[in-house]
């Protein structure tokens, strides 16, 4: 990267972001304006960080390699339960006047792109966001929220130059929260460092290494066309990993179904497992009958 690009990335935050238009989320144009750029719900998986994308399947995107994330189902109640959210949020803070945001971009880095759910008084910014259950969010009022919606709410802060953004969420359908993230220059700066990298690697076609992200794999499946019927000698290394992850996988099965059953012995007619405070699994139920045992972990975290 040349001295005027590192430049660029030291400043903080932009000076005065440039107003890209106004799209309707997941549209044609909307996908357009950040085609060339990184926004807020992409950086995190530049970090890897993100639940639902990986650097390397990012990469591939954004080199038109495979095609646009499908809407999911749970992105397409997020995108209709927005502007209720919203709704809440002014009914709660009356004193407080929310506008629609337009998509910015640093005026600076133009590749750093932001969608902000809301303007708040013409100074701070607002995200609305919904979810199955309170995993990863923390006690109301705190900046305790799940860590790849922390970088995206930096990200709109450092591009705005805004000072404060409000996350309300609502959880499980029914309960309303509401959390608030300060801007923090340290934190803003590794994003920062990390996104101009990650472009510099597009420009240059520098692949990032394949990693154990599910969409990882998801991209790799998507990215060949056709098929050749002939053998394609490998190395002998990559058959013994490939062996040896296949031998702890079916060992970790066994021991999961049978941690899954006395777990369902253990709860009997209840609705969860927990461990004080903690929840472990809730039990689902069909018919009278157990239907599922959902786990509270949806990834593997640090002990």
């Amino acid at each position: 990267m040349n001295d005027a690009a590192l430049a660029g990335v030291a400043q903080a935050p932009a000076a005065g972001p440039v107003v890209v238009g106004v799209f309707e989320p997941g549209s044609p144009e909307w996908h357009a304006a950040r085609a060339n750029g990184i926004g807020g719900s992409e950086i995190a998986a530049v970090v890897g960080l993100s639940p639902y994308e990986s650097r390397f399947s990012l990469w591939h995107r954004k080199k038109g390699l495979i095609g646009p994330v499908e809407e999911t189902e749970q992105m397409y109640w997020g995108k209709v339960d927005e502007p209720g959210i919203c709704q809440r949020f002014a009914e709660l803070h009356p004193g407080l006047r929310l506008s629609p945001a337009p998509t910015y971009a640093s005026s600076v880095r133009p590749w750093q792109i932001a969608n902000p759910d809301r303007l708040v008084g013409g100074a701070e910014l607002l995200e609305a966001k919904t979810s199955r259950d309170d995993e990863g969010w923390g006690e109301q009022g705190t900046d305790q929220i799940p860590v790849h919606y922390r970088c995206q709410c930096l990200w709109y802060l450092d591009v705005t130059g805004a000072r404060r953004c409000h996350v309300a969420v609502r959880i499980a359908g029914c309960e309303y929260r509401e959390y608030v993230v300060d801007y923090d220059a340290d934190e803003a700066r590794i994003l920062r460092e990390a996104g101009a990298r990650f472009m510099d690697d597009l420009a240059r076609d520098v692949r990032p290494e394949i990693d154990g992200h599910t969409a990882t794999y998801q991209a790799i499946r998507e990215l060949p066309e056709g098929l050749d019927d002939v053998d394609v000698d490998i190395l002998p290394d990559l058959r013994d990993r490939f062996h040896t992850a296949q031998d702890a996988f079916w060992l970790a099965e066994d021991e999961l179904t049978a941690c899954k059953g006395e777990l369902l012995d253990a709860i009997g007619t209840g609705r969860r497992a927990v461990v004080g405070r903690e929840r472990v699994a809730t039990r689902t139920v069909r018919d009278g009958r157990t239907y599922q045992l959902l786990p509270a972990r949806t990834r593997r975290t640090a002990r």
